[in-house]
């Protein structure tokens, strides 16, 4: 976490079963990426914990790499790189597994600009709210690299592999507005209107059938490469199991009673 004395590079705030996680700076530092992974641990860690928001300050979200320090370190260290590289396996890597194994949805709030492994973060969301006329890119290209933070998975399940070709080689920034149309993000609205609209989803999801959400993510995080026979499998076992919770109970005598469920998560 922060040392003594110093401001946090990412904040924690709790309402409703929400976990509001904020980026307070644009540009990933080794700081921020510490501090980050420290706190989707904790959350991830915290019974009380039934969504999870993800969001940035100022007018951005997250500009990727933290470049100045990046280049500090290439220039202390042999030319081929390897020493400031291996970043990505030693933190970059744990943050993008932490947050894909988050057990309760995410929502990503992109307030601003998203760019290289900040839009790989972006959409490790299971749920992505953005700012009108933010611009989102691939970067990586751009400054001599591939892709990390598992961009490239990311952008395959969710817009093939021919326009994630083109992303990652022609990385040319786009707009929010073209990522809904393409199904990078699923709403846009207003820039000041970001963390409200981001809230709103993350509580309603908060206060819904957390068992149920979870089995949704487990079957989700396999769809694309299991065979039919395997998901079918997955399916029926999640639902047994599904079966004998309070909340499906719940749910089935509210719609006989005519009245809204009220979900507990058990």
């Amino acid at each position: 976490m922060s040392a003594p004395g110093a401001e946090p590079t990412v904040t924690r705030t709790d309402a409703d079963g929400v976990a509001t996680l904020t980026l307070q700076r644009p540009a990933l530092s080794h700081r921020l990426r510490t501090e980050l992974l420290a706190a989707v641990r904790e959350v991830a860690a915290d019974e009380s914990v039934r969504a999870v928001l993800l969001t940035g300050s100022g007018r951005a979200f997250c500009v990727g790499q933290d470049l100045a320090e990046h280049v500090d370190e290439l220039r202390s260290e042999r030319p081929d790189g390897a020493p400031s590289l291996s970043v990505v396996e030693a933190e970059y890597n744990p943050l993008m597994l932490a947050l894909a194994a988050l057990r309760v949805p995410l929502v990503v709030g992109i307030n601003g600009a998203c760019a290289g492994a900040g839009l790989g973060i972006a959409l490790a969301g299971d749920l992505r709210v953005a700012a009108a006329g933010a611009k989102l890119t691939t970067a990586f290209a751009g400054i001599g690299l591939s892709s990390d933070s598992a961009l490239a998975s990311r952008l395959v399940h969710c817009v093939g592999g021919s326009r994630a070709a083109e992303l990652l080689l022609l990385p040319e920034p786009f707009l929010a507005e073209t990522a809904a149309e393409w199904g990078l993000v699923h709403r846009v609205v207003p820039a000041a209107d970001v963390l409200a609209e981001a809230t709103a989803l993350a509580t309603r999801l908060a206060a819904g059938p957390t068992l149920a959400y979870r089995a949704i993510k487990t079957v989700l995080a396999t769809a694309a490469t299991d065979g039919l026979e395997d998901t079918l499998a997955l399916e029926a076992s999640l639902q047994t199991d599904l079966g004998a919770t309070a909340d499906h109970r719940e749910a089935v005598e509210a719609f006989l009673a005519k009245r809204p469920p009220v979900f507990t998560g058990r």
